[in-house]
This record gives structure tokens, sequence and C-alpha cells, in this order.
């Protein structure tokens, strides 16, 4: 029983996740993505859990329209960073990022709180961060959900 009055609040937070992470524009992608995860839902479902999570749909700047979650519920802190990010790259089995001097722990933090799809975990010095992929054949994906995140491109 315990287990289940929790499921709500893991599929928002998944629903949360993909929000985050990529540009939905329809219940229908985002029923599909969430089901991808694990989390099967009906359209009714879904709508309550946009409601309490405060999404919107906003315009998209190549038409049409997206869902967003308002910024309080950003908690990762990635947009007060984008400007400390100069770089994301992966060679297939590992992504490096690389910051301005003395920002990588926060840049990694960020990542981290992001909850990335596909990240294992992250190791960061000065002004580098590595970010394992959870699966090796992910690495280039990652980098794009990591660059997107920072406002930079891979």
């Amino acid at each position: 029983m315990r287990a289940r009055g929790r499921r709500p609040d893991r599929r928002r937070e998944a629903v949360a996740r993909i929000l985050r992470d990529r540009r939905v524009g329809t219940q229908e992608e985002l029923l599909a993505a969430l089901a991808g995860a694990g989390f099967p839902a009906t359209q009714a479902t879904l709508s309550r859990d946009l409601a309490r999570l405060g999404a919107r749909r906003v315009a998209a700047p190549g038409g049409g329209a997206v869902y967003e979650l308002p910024d309080e519920a950003r908690r990762d802190g990635a947009e007060a960073l984008r400007g400390l990010v100069s770089q994301v790259t992966s060679n297939g089995s590992l992504v490096v990022v690389r910051t301005h001097p003395g920002s990588a722990p926060a840049v990694a933090r960020a990542i981290d709180l992001a909850r990335v799809e596909g990240l294992l975990g992250t190791i960061a010095g000065d002004d580098t961060v590595f970010v394992a992929p959870a699966r090796v054949p992910g690495a280039r994906s990652l980098a794009g959900r990591v660059a997107a995140l920072f406002g930079v491109e891979t």
C-alpha cells in the first residue's frame, strides 16, 4: 500500500523530467514518453499531473505550442549557470563539460539535480565535469541533453 501512495509523486517527477529534457507539444506525446519511462497513465491522470506541476502550453519559436514548467519547478539551477559552460563534447563513452575556472562543481550539481535521462553520475574538477552515461551507447544523446540544459551546442 505504501509504494502505491508514492507512485503519483514518482509519475509527476517523471512528467517534470520529460518536460525539462525535451520539447513536448501534445498530451499524446507526453503520454507516450511517460509510458516509455515506465509510467503508463490515462489522459485524465496526465491532465491532473500537469495542473499540479503548474505546467502550461506556450508558443514555440518555430510555431505551434509546447508544455513548459514554471521557473520554480526548475530547481536544478541550470538556468543561472548557462554562461559558465563553454563546451559539451562526447567521445562516445563519456561526456565532458568545459566550464569557466572554479565553476565545475556547481555545474555538476545542476546536472545531478536536473536528473537528465541516461545519466549515471558526474565528477567535477575545477573547470571540467566528467558525465558518465548509464549506458555507453547513450553517451552522444546524453551530451545533447546536457548541452541543451545549459544552452550550448555540441
